[in-house]
C-alpha cells in the first residue's frame, strides 16, 4: 500500500479548502464560539481541526472510505489483518477485545496484575476471570508478564475458557515471550489478546522487544498516545487469524466508543502511521542510541539503572531499552518523592514513580536537548536526595499475599447491595469496590475479593508515602466499601 498517503489528514486540509460553514457539531464552529481565553491557552488551530468524521471529513454516508482506508493503511504498517481506530484510549479497546472473546458468564483466563481497565472490561461484561499468577519479582517487588507454565495452571484448574488475555509490556518495559504463549493458547483451541498498550513502536524496529501481531497473537491493543506520537486517547487494536470475528470485534468496539470521535485522534494516528511507515527505523535507531547514552551518564552520576535484573527465567523474557527504570533505594528516596521533587524543583516529569523507583520514557521525540535536561535534573536528584527526609515505609507483603480469594463475580460484587465499613472492620469481608495504586494500575483489591489486612496495611502504608489511590470511595482509606451482609 502506499504509505505516503494520508487519508484522513488529506480530508482535514480539503475541508479547510473548501471553506466549508458548518451547521452541525462540534458546536464551536471551527472555534468562532470559543472564549478568547481559551484561544490564548491552547490556540485556535486545535478548534479548526476538530471536525466531525460525518458529514464533516467524510460525507453522510461515508461514501469516501476516508477512516476505512486509513485503518487499513495502519493494518498494512504493522502486519495485522485489520485495525481499528479507537478514541477512548486502550481502555475502550481492550474491553472491546475482551467482550469479542468472552460473553456474560464465560470464562477468560486472565493475569492478576493487570491494568484496571481489564477489570473494568469484567465488571461491564459479566466475563468469569480465571486467574493467571503473574511473575512475582520478589527482589524487586514488582512482577512481570506470566509465561506458559502460569497459563497451563491456571487451565488445568478451570479449562472451559473462551481466551486468554496477557499484558506485555509492563509500565516498567518488561514483556513476556509472546509466541511461547500464543503458541500454547492455539494448541487449546482458545485466542490470545495481549494488551500491548505500551508497545505502539515495537512492530517498526527489530531491535525492540517482539511485537504481538509478529509473535502470534490474535488481537492486539496499542496506545499511540504513550510511546508512539499521538494525542491523549489514541489507540488503535489490530486483528489477525480467524480466532477472532473481525465484525464482533467491530460491534463491540461500536457497543462501547463514542458516536461523537474526535477528528484530531484519528489525524495523529493517520499521520503517525505514515510517519512510522517512511521513517520508523531510522527514528528509532536514533532513540535508541540515544537512551543507550542516556543510560551510561546516569550510571556514571551514581543512578541504579535498571534492566538485565529484570530478566532470567521466573522474571521477563525481554524489555524495552526506551524505559529507563531507576532504582532509587540506594539514594534512601523513594520514588514518589523523586517524582515530586523533579516536577516542582526542575520542572521534569516522569511517568512512573513507585515506593523505590521512577520510569522516564525515551522516544523517537527525544533528542540530545531533551537528554541533557534529563540527566542534569537526575543529576541535582542525586545531590538532593541527603536533604530529603525519610520516606514512609511502605509495607509491601510477600508474593502470595497480593493474591487474594476470589468469592464473587467481580460484576455482581460490584453492582450488588453494598456499605461502607471501617478499616478495621474491613479484613475477612468482600470487597464492592477496585483500590488502585496508580500508576501502575494494578488494582491491589478487586470487587469480588476477600479483603485481607496484609492488603489493607500496604494500601495504606502506601498511601501514607505517597501513593495515589483514584478510584476507592474514601480517598483517604479509613473506610472501604464492601459487599452489604445480607
Amino acid at each position: 500500500m502506499d504509505h505516503s498517503k494520508a487519508p484522513v489528514l488529506e480530508a482535514l486540509r480539503d475541508y479547510h479548502d473548501a471553506g466549508y460553514v458548518p451547521f452541525n457539531a462540534p458546536g464551536h464552529k471551527q472555534g468562532r464560539g470559543i472564549d478568547p481565553r481559551v484561544l490564548d491557552v491552547v490556540g485556535a488551530d486545535v478548534f479548526k481541526s476538530d471536525v466531525i468524521a460525518l458529514n464533516g471529513l467524510d460525507d453522510r454516508l461515508m461514501r469516501h472510505g476516508v477512516l476505512a482506508e486509513a485503518q487499513a493503511l495502519m493494518a498494512d504498517a504493522v502486519g495485522a489483518e485489520h485495525t481499528f481506530f479507537s478514541t477512548c484510549g486502550s481502555s475502550l479497546s481492550v474491553k472491546s477485545a475482551m467482550l469479542a472473546v468472552a460473553g456474560p458468564h464465560e470464562k477468560l483466563l486472565v493475569p492478576r496484575h493487570v491494568h484496571k481497565s481489564v477489570i473494568s472490561g469484567l465488571i461491564v461484561s459479566g466475563v468469569r476471570p480465571v486467574w493467571v499468577r503473574p511473575h512475582w519479582d520478589g527482589e524487586q517487588h514488582l512482577s512481570h508478564p506470566p509465561g506458559v507454565r502460569e497459563f497451563a495452571e491456571a487451565y488445568e484448574r478451570d479449562p472451559d475458557v473462551k481466551g486468554a488475555l496477557i499484558v506485555t509490556p509492563t509500565d516498567y518495559g518488561t514483556c513476556g515471550d509472546i509466541r511461547a504463549v500464543a503458541d500454547w493458547c492455539h494448541e487449546h483451541g482458545i485466542p490470545l489478546i495481549v494488551d500491548e498498550a505500551w508497545g505502539a513502536h515495537l512492530p517498526f524496529h527489530d531491535g525492540l522487544p517482539p511485537w504481538g501481531m509478529d509473535a502470534g497473537a490474535d488481537v492486539c491493543v496499542t496506545s499511540v498516545h504513550k510511546m508512539g506520537a499521538a494525542v491523549e486517547q489514541s489507540s488503535v487494536f489490530h486483528l489477525q487469524g480467524d480466532r477472532v470475528d473481525p465484525n464482533v470485534l467491530k460491534s463491540r468496539e461500536d457497543l462501547l466508543g463514542t458516536t461523537s470521535a474526535s477528528s484530531l485522534v484519528y489525524a495523529g494516528l493517520d499521520g503517525w502511521r505514515r510517519q512510522m511507515a517512511e521513517q520508523g527505523k531510522e527514528l528509532l535507531d536514533g532513540a535508541l542510541t540515544l537512551v543507550k547514552s542516556v543510560r551510561g551518564r546516569l550510571g556514571e552520576i551514581g543512578l541504579t539503572v535498571l534492566y538485565d535484573e529484570f530478566l532470567g527465567p521466573d522474571l521477563a523474557d525481554s524489555a524495552d531499552p526506551l524505559k529507563v527504570v531507576l532504582d532509587l533505594a540506594p539514594l534512601g528516596i523513594s520514588g514518589y518523592q523523586a517524582a515530586d521533587w523533579l516536577r516542582e524543583e526542575q520542572r521534569v516529569t516522569v511517568g512512573l514513580s513507585d515506593h523505590r523507583r521512577i520510569v522516564a520514557q525515551l522516544n523517537h521525540s527525544d533528542d540530545e536537548g531533551t537528554a541533557d535536561v534529563l540527566v542534569s535534573a537526575l543529576g541535582a536528584l542525586v545531590k538532593a536526595a541527603p536533604t530529603f527526609s525519610t520516606p514512609p515505609q511502605v509495607q509491601i507483603p510477600p508474593p502470595h499475599e497480593f493474591e487474594l480469594e476470589t468469592a464473587m463475580l467481580p460484576r455482581d460484587a460490584f453492582f450488588g447491595p453494598a456499605e461502607q465499613v471501617s478499616l478495621a472492620e474491613a479484613p475477612g469481608r468482600i470487597a464492592a469496590e477496585m483500590i488502585t495504586p496508580y500508576p501502575p494500575g494494578a488494582p491491589g483489591i478487586l470487587p469480588g475479593e476477600v479483603i485481607t489486612k496484609p492488603m489493607l496495611d500496604y494500601l495504606r502504608s502506601g498511601l501514607e508515602a505517597g501513593m495515589e489511590l483514584p478510584d476507592p470511595a474514601d480517598s483517604g482509606l479509613e473506610s472501604v466499601r464492601v459487599v452489604a451482609k445480607s
